[in-house]
């Protein structure tokens, strides 16, 4: 069981928090919490089996924020002293002078337990801080040099990417938490030049919630992966290119994952539902008056939001307002039933209780509605993979994630993936490309005839998802099991282009 990071723990966190709580509510405010946060970050990329760069970075500091004559008001600082702390409470009381003139309506929060003393450490093995650089960069020189050995590579970009997050959280209610969470993501791309063209494949491993050990066979067969990826590669060079038209689809969770991500996760954020998040990426066709009734896709369709699956990257104990880790229903049966909350949301639209969806990604900055977990859920007693590609007469098996696109609501997109499998008569009969699937979010989860079952499961993600301004980046999982779709209009993407 991993342990709380004991150069975070003689921070005097208590001592700074209490100074900025006593001085807030000295000030009149009706709640005020505290956040002391130190993210360290560390990006290694490699070329052609060398290191090329490397980063690493720390970002220390301590926020207050206030909700004072019925408005927000919000303050940052990198000093942690306590005349600083309380300074920090002045000026966020100060701020919400401001922003009470503006405001039309008092903050309200909806209610949350005390979680006094309570302390999180996320599901890892191995604190990837603590390898050595020499032996990452051994780990991650040795796959690439076997991948660009191979036949028919040319290139090889590798790169991996590791954060440990530590939160101190305090209020004057009386909740106090104290969490750390490490996450990773290795990735190769390989690269194969031909006459004039060039083709490219990519490692299919998620980012998540674990450390070290994923590299070294926990979680992931990297070696396994690294192996076969060149005769993909090769096959993926010689492949015809795609014919357009409806097509049915039996779509992997290493592609699934992105287009749950962007036509459910972000669609189903409260606060663009609402129309209160418009300047980035817009809002949200599944506004407040269809929840219940929006019949968002098929029956088999089953959606939850989650802060507790293990290995998410969504997953913590508390969120960035002291509300517990809870899953909740989004979809259910296919019809949408709910949403994405923080306290003032969830109080404001007579939700009740927070399911725990605020974040910030660092002290810096205030704490935003952002996704937990959105996970699309395994049939229990459902088809394996192959039983939905044999239900296919003539369709694709798609592969791995790639480029998107979505509008403005949420509502009309186009995706591409990694690998493109024909079937004929049930079976897989090797790789096409050019290919995109393109359809409105709720014509495509309307196609969707069945998904598979647990075995069939697996998480995805991404380390930044953007959202606010100043803009922010959080982590994020989707879980999903394959899925057969029926006719979805497939793109040639080399014809689309050349009108």
């Amino acid at each position: 069981m991993p342990e709380l990071d004991e150069t975070f723990l003689a921070l005097p966190l208590r001592t700074l928090a209490d100074a900025a709580l006593a001085r807030a509510k000295e000030l009149g405010a009706e709640h005020a919490d505290v956040r002391i946060e130190r993210i360290r970050e560390s990006v290694h990329r490699f070329r052609d089996a060398r290191l090329e760069s490397q980063s690493d970075g720390t970002d220390l500091g301590i926020s207050v924020r206030v909700v004072h004559a019925g408005a927000w008001g919000f303050a940052a600082g990198v000093t942690l002293t306590t005349d600083a702390a309380a300074t920090l409470a002045d000026q966020a009381v100060a701020a919400a002078a401001v922003a009470a003139v503006l405001g039309d309506r008092p903050v309200q929060l909806a209610e949350e337990p005390v979680h006094a003393g309570a302390t999180w450490v996320s599901s890892y093995a191995i604190n990837p801080f603590g390898v050595p650089d020499a032996e990452k960069h051994a780990r991650m020189i040795d796959l690439s040099e076997r991948l660009l050995a191979a036949d028919g590579v040319d290139h090889v970009d590798a790169s991996v990417h590791l954060v440990q997050e530590n939160t101190f959280f305090a209020d004057l209610a009386g909740t106090d938490t104290t969490q750390q969470r490490v996450r990773i993501h290795p990735e190769f791309t390989a690269t194969a030049i031909g006459s004039g063209t060039f083709s490219t494949m990519r490692t299919l491993a998620p980012p998540v919630g674990r450390g070290w050990e994923y590299l070294t066979g926990t979680g992931w067969d990297f070696d396994a992966e690294i192996a076969e990826l060149p005769e993909l590669l090769a096959e993926h060079v010689k492949a015809p290119s795609v014919t357009a038209g409806p097509t049915d689809l039996v779509i992997d969770p290493t592609n699934l994952f992105l287009t749950i991500h962007e036509s459910i996760g972000h669609a189903t954020e409260l606060d663009r539902a609402l129309g209160h998040e418009a300047a980035y990426a817009g809002t949200s066709f599944a506004t407040p008056d269809k929840l219940g009734t929006l019949q968002y896709g098929t029956p088999v369709m089953n959606v939850t939001g989650d802060r507790t699956t293990e290995h998410g990257l969504s997953t913590i104990g508390y969120d960035a307002e002291g509300v517990a880790g809870q899953e909740f229903d989004i979809i259910r049966d296919g019809v949408l039933v709910g949403y994405q909350l923080n306290r003032q949301m969830a109080q404001e639209q007579e939700l009740g209780r927070s399911n725990g969806c605020a974040f910030a990604d660092s002290a810096g900055h205030i704490p935003l509605q952002r996704m937990p977990n959105v996970s699309l859920q395994a049939a229990p007693d459902g088809p394996s993979t192959e039983e939905l590609i044999s239900r296919v007469d003539n369709g694709l098996y798609i592969v791995g994630d790639k480029s998107w696109s979505i509008d403005m609501q949420r509502f009309n997109f186009q995706f591409t993936g990694q690998r493109f499998f024909k079937i004929n008569n049930g079976r897989l009969e090797g790789q096409v490309r050019d290919v995109a699937y393109q359809a409105t979010t709720t014509e495509f989860w309307g196609s969707m005839e069945a998904v598979g079952g647990p075995d069939t499961y697996r998480l995805g993600g991404a380390f930044n998802c953007g959202k606010g301004q100043p803009g922010q980046v959080a982590p994020v999982s989707h879980g999903c099991p394959s899925a057969l779709f029926r006719q979805v209009n497939v793109l040639n993407t080399v014809s689309e282009g050349d009108h």
